[in-house]
């Protein structure tokens, strides 16, 4: 049976997100960025927390694991080998194609550093999941504070290397800010423009933006669209290298 994905909102633009395995009864919560909502939230499914799989030390993805270790001592919290020393309580280190079994099924780690030096996703192959954190946004990418632009680049080509089915759950609401940044370096996309549209109507009626898919993000997302002829226009910078170029938006981005 597929595994289930639950999302809602923490703080104020973090996802809480609740993976569920039918089969086993097996629950893991995608980073913890907020304890008593994910227990409320885990308590209203009526699902027990079995693991909580961290993509980051950022205090808004982590401040919730004692919380939730409080509550289910039991639940195995797994994160970076190369964050072991920034995020406490870690029982399991993973790193590069490293496999988390869950429940009846497995996600395979790819580090994709850049926005953290040790940040890491989950890629659930049999059921077309990914849990990217904070890298990968719909319409966007996170900002770079501990690696280099082409540490960064890199990082989004290997996640969107992944299958174009690929369902994209990441750390943040932020899609319709990144909607309108994006309309701003690729201005003559139409699959863009109509996606922004689409963005706008779901945010108006209160609702998420996600998941959204590896292909939709490559016809859309402009951080992933660095050698596109269009965005390389935009930006002055036809013919550059698309490292550059990612270098460029990812700066304008931050001033905007």
């Amino acid at each position: 049976m597929a595994l289930q994905v639950h999302q809602f909102i923490c703080l104020s633009d973090n996802f809480g997100l609740l993976v569920h395995d039918p089969a086993t009864g097996a629950t893991a919560s995608i980073d913890a960025p907020d304890g008593a909502a994910i227990l409320a939230e885990l308590a209203a499914k009526g699902w027990t927390l079995t693991d909580i799989l961290v993509t980051h030390h950022h205090a808004d993805h982590t401040q919730g694991i004692p919380a939730l270790k409080a509550r289910f001592p039991n639940a195995r919290v797994v994160g970076a080998k190369a964050d072991a020393r920034r995020i406490d309580g870690l029982d399991a280190l993973v790193a590069e194609n490293d496999e988390v079994s869950f429940g009846g099924t497995k996600a395979r780690v790819i580090e994709t550093p850049g926005h953290t030096s040790g940040h890491i996703a989950y890629h659930f192959a049999d059921d077309d999941l990914l849990f990217c954190g904070d890298t990968l946004f719909a319409l966007g990418c996170g900002r770079v504070f501990e690696g280099t632009m082409p540490v960064m680049y890199h990082s989004l080509m290997k996640l969107a290397a992944l299958p174009e089915e690929t369902q994209i759950y990441c750390g943040h609401e932020y899609t319709q800010s990144n909607a309108r940044f994006a309309l701003t370096v690729d201005p003559d996309n139409a699959l863009l423009k109509a996606r922004a549209a689409r963005v706008d109507e779901v945010r108006g009626a209160g609702a998420y933006t996600l998941p959204s898919t590896i292909g939709v993000e490559l016809a859309t997302n402009p951080f992933l669209r660095a050698e596109d002829p269009g965005v390389q226009k935009a930006v002055g910078m036809s013919g550059h290298d698309p490292v550059q170029v990612f270098a460029e938006v990812r700066e304008r981005k931050n001033r905007a």
